[in-house]
């Protein structure tokens, strides 16, 4: 159906263990790319399915030499390791000075991640930590083939202020000059914010306010709990019903509101978009020789 892009505009909001929560729970098979162009976490935080370490050198690093000669979405699953809960992971880079094996590949890579949802064989949606995405990170060459791009943010004032401005600038970017939130614009700018589950859904409401009032054309799709044993015990430090945990439990209801709110309109988008590819004229017809 899709691809959801994580980012993050400054600091370490927890980007990653957002990321990995919400794929833990996501209704569909998903695919989850580490694409931070300063490097991954999980080779370093979380076993492979057999038990030992992932291998840093399968994922984004083996996929660029791929990518040089076009990459066919289905190819995706050729460089992707299982977690020991059997998440499916594309490993990320080990260091920021492997991203230049991947300059010039990042609209490659999206278009691919974008199309994997449509594979006749595996179809998946794709879910991408992007890390932080101020400055000119080239990870942001990945969000016009997103459906949804999900800045996360915690709750302080200054972190709150940085991601309006971020999100303006990406709608600016990436939507021109429509910022409506009333517009489905594609992708899709949310915001989830890392909060204390208490005061949650106050916080969800005011900020909603500020991004609207701010005309960013973005709004805030859901609140993950700031869950620090949870996010232990997700990242295999801590024992205990992760399922259970404030973090799964809140993961959960972001993932079921995502698709109530977008995912009718994403499926329509993706068949409108079959259509016009099944319409097209083959290449190589029609024209002198």
């Amino acid at each position: 159906m899709a691809l959801i892009a994580l980012a993050a505009d400054k600091g370490s909001p927890g980007v990653t263990t957002a990321a990995v929560a919400l794929a833990a729970v996501w209704p569909r098979r998903v695919l989850l790319a580490e694409t931070d162009p300063a490097g991954g976490d999980l080779v370093y935080r979380s076993a492979a399915a057999h038990g030992g370490p992932l291998n840093p050198n399968t994922g984004m690093l083996s996929i660029a030499a791929t990518a040089r000669r076009g990459l066919v979405p289905d190819q995706l699953w050729d460089h992707v390791q299982p977690l020991s809960g059997g998440l499916e992971v594309l490993v990320g880079l080990g260091i920021a000075e492997q991203a230049a094996g991947l300059a010039g590949l990042w609209p490659t890579l999206g278009h691919a991640f974008a199309s994997l949802a449509d594979s006749p064989n595996a179809p998946a949606d794709v879910i991408a930590d992007c890390g932080r995405v101020s400055g000119d990170t080239p990870a942001v060459e990945l969000f016009p083939h997103a459906s949804l791009v999900l800045l996360i943010s915690r709750t302080e004032p200054e972190a709150l202020a940085r991601v309006r401005d971020r999100a303006a600038a990406l709608a600016g970017k990436l939507h021109g000059g429509s910022r409506s939130a009333a517009t489905l614009n594609s992708p899709v700018i949310g915001v989830v914010l890392v909060a204390d589950p208490g005061n949650a859904a106050k916080l969800a409401g005011q900020v909603n306010d500020m991004l609207v009032h701010a005309q960013t054309g973005a709004r805030v799709v859901g609140t993950l709990a700031d869950d620090p044993a949870g996010a232990e015990q997700l990242a295999g430090r801590r024992r205990g019903r992760l399922d259970k945990s404030l973090l799964i439990r809140s993961a959960r209801k972001v993932t079921a509101d995502v698709y109530q709110q977008y995912g009718a309109a994403w499926a329509a988008q993706a068949q409108a978009a079959q259509q016009q590819t099944h319409a097209a004229p083959p290449q190589g017809h029609g024209a002198g020789r």
